[in-house]
């Protein structure tokens, strides 16, 4: 078990190499446990500004890949340990196992969030949310001779052979993003057909989204699919890296929150679920996500510059999030069984 203090707030790191974490810490008065899926960096920028605005409140968080979390909920499903789920997968919220845990909750605010956003039914919100994007490193590209690439389809080029990282869709809410987004735009088999050709290009499948990129900037892969957020920070720590929003359409995910039905805190975890979308948490959305889902937010110079379109919308993918929830099992099977252990 391993724990990081961060401005008085703890933050509980979940299994990912030399450790594993078994039980989940007791909140008390004043004090709740959060299950979530972002990113330890944002995670800890969160926080900081959160116990700014509520000094007397102390939040324990666990962090894990969207699809351990997901396997880690169900485990407990009849003995929940934890109040609010943070910024999880919508796919996977939506899952009617998940949905049953939940208890319906409007946080303040609400109203300045599009109804794609948020649940009819209360159960969740998605303030953020995050969409596929290429991380090409220039360098390797030049060297080894490749041509730039401009969406999926020029990935199938046996030049890159061995050239391309992609996440792991069975652990990384990214990979099963971007599979789905193949899938749900080629339709059934010839989608199926697409993802097999590619596989003969891959390298290896990453655990997380954020490593096919990291392994790209430092020039061991020429291309690693990822996310927009991950390919922009490459770019702006200096890395010979171009980010490429596939010409197919960027596949995408929201982040939601919600408030378990079995919380023993739940006036805590009512503030805690305010508080993200409250104006402190939406100045921080920007400087990591390409999607925020609050009414106004627009993004910075520095992002456009990057490669960040000036109107995100216009390059998804229209992902339909209840089929992609409704597939998952049978589409994840059918990948480790026909791609992952082929």
């Amino acid at each position: 078990m391993h724990f990081k203090s961060v401005a008085s707030v703890v933050i509980l790191a979940a299994a990912v190499i030399g450790f594993f974490v078994t039980q989940s810490p007791q909140a008390n008065a004043g004090e709740i446990t959060v299950y979530t899926s972002l990113e330890e960096p944002e995670i800890a920028d969160y926080l900081a500004a959160a116990r700014k605005d509520m000094p007397d409140l102390k939040v324990n968080v666990l962090r894990m890949s969207t699809g351990d979390l997901g396997a880690r909920i169900l485990s407990e499903a009849s003995h929940p340990r934890y109040d609010v789920i943070w910024g999880w997968a919508l796919t996977n919220m939506m899952d009617p196992r998940i949905q049953a845990l939940l208890v319906p909750y409007q946080p303040k605010g609400l109203q300045r969030m599009p109804a794609q956003f948020r649940d009819a039914g209360g159960k969740w919100f998605a303030p953020t949310g995050y969409m596929a994007a290429l991380c090409v490193n220039t360098d390797r590209l030049k060297r080894k001779g490749l041509p730039m690439p401009t969406g999926w389809s020029d990935l199938l080029n046996p030049a890159y052979k061995g050239e391309v990282v992609m996440p792991n869709p069975a652990s990384s809410g990214t990979g099963y993003l971007q599979v789905v987004s193949i899938l749900q735009g080629m339709g059934g088999e010839k989608g199926w057909d697409f993802l097999k050709h590619l596989n003969v290009n891959v390298a290896q499948y990453a655990k997380s989204g954020s490593r096919p990129c990291n392994m790209a900037s430092t020039g061991e892969y020429a291309v690693g699919a990822s996310s927009a957020i991950v390919a922009m920070e490459a770019v702006k720590q200096g890395y010979p890296v171009k980010m490429v929003i596939p010409k197919e359409g960027a596949g995408y995910e929201l982040e939601a929150n919600a408030l378990v039905a079995a919380s023993t805190h739940k006036h805590d975890a009512e503030r805690f679920l305010d508080w993200t979308i409250s104006d402190s948490a939406v100045k921080l959305y920007g400087k990591y996500k390409e999607i925020v889902g609050i009414a106004g937010v627009r993004h910075s110079a520095d992002e456009t510059a990057v490669g960040l379109p000036a109107d995100v919308k216009k390059v998804l993918f229209p992902m339909n999030f209840k089929q992609s929830m409704e597939t998952r099992s049978q589409t994840l099977a059918r990948w480790q069984r026909e791609i992952e252990h082929h």
